[in-house]
């Protein structure tokens, strides 16, 4: 746990968020180390000619229970030595970009302190700090901030987080199907060699299996004879 390349090179990869939170909260518990508790401070707003103002038709007890991609949580657990994803551009030139992967290394109160074990400045020493955040789901009908720390545990990832990445180990945990085209593919091919592949599937009874469903367009087929 104290060696950062040991993440630098693998990772466990689901198709929805729910899953990818399911088995971070259970690697850890597992680990020893440091830990405390971040509760997000959430503040309702709304759009006027005078510019942001507080809307209090919304309670901020409802706003902390709103999860969605690429979002804090309004509760995040964080230990030292755990692998930690940044979920925001902070800043691009030291390497801080959104999906960037990092080790924990220090657990302040306004700032994180982390290695960076992904991207070119693998080793850099950085700090996290939390700041107000906006979602970007076009799915929540209305506006609100919030401040916390722009990260999460990445013990496990969405397939479609780790697109583009390369890593020497990668497991896939399928306790359901992939939901979207292309997308079992990318999973497989994350990794660079078939020995640091490993894929566990879980049917609907909850009994492992050796199959699943794939997502594909049916018109790529019509040539085919």
């Amino acid at each position: 746990m104290n060696d950062i390349t040991y993440f630098q090179n693998r990772a466990i990869l689901a198709p929805k968020n729910s899953i990818v939170d399911t088995i971070n909260d259970y690697m850890l518990n597992l680990i020893h180390g440091e830990e405390k508790t971040y509760l997000s401070y959430d503040t309702p707003l709304t759009q006027n000619v005078d510019g942001q103002t507080v809307d209090d038709v919304h309670t901020p007890e409802f706003f902390n229970t709103i999860s969605t991609p690429g979002f804090p949580n309004h509760k995040l657990r964080l230990k030292v030595v755990a692998p930690g994803m940044l979920l925001r551009n902070l800043n691009l030139k030291l390497g801080l970009c959104n999906g960037t992967r990092l080790i924990i290394t220090r657990l302040g109160k306004c700032a994180l302190e982390g290695k960076i074990i992904s991207g070119s400045n693998i080793g850099d020493q950085v700090f996290i700090p939390r700041f107000s955040l906006t979602p970007s789901d076009v799915r929540i009908p209305f506006k609100f901030q919030r401040r916390q720390f722009p990260i999460m545990i990445s013990f496990a990832m969405t397939i479609n987080k780790n697109q583009g990445q390369s890593l020497k180990h990668v497991e896939v945990y399928l306790s359901s199907p992939v939901f979207s085209y292309d997308q079992l593919y990318v999973a497989i091919s994350r990794v660079t060699s078939r020995k640091g592949l490993k894929i566990l599937i879980i049917d609907d009874d909850g009994e492992d299996t050796t199959k699943t469903s794939n997502v594909v367009y049916k018109k790529i087929f019509r040539n085919i004879t």
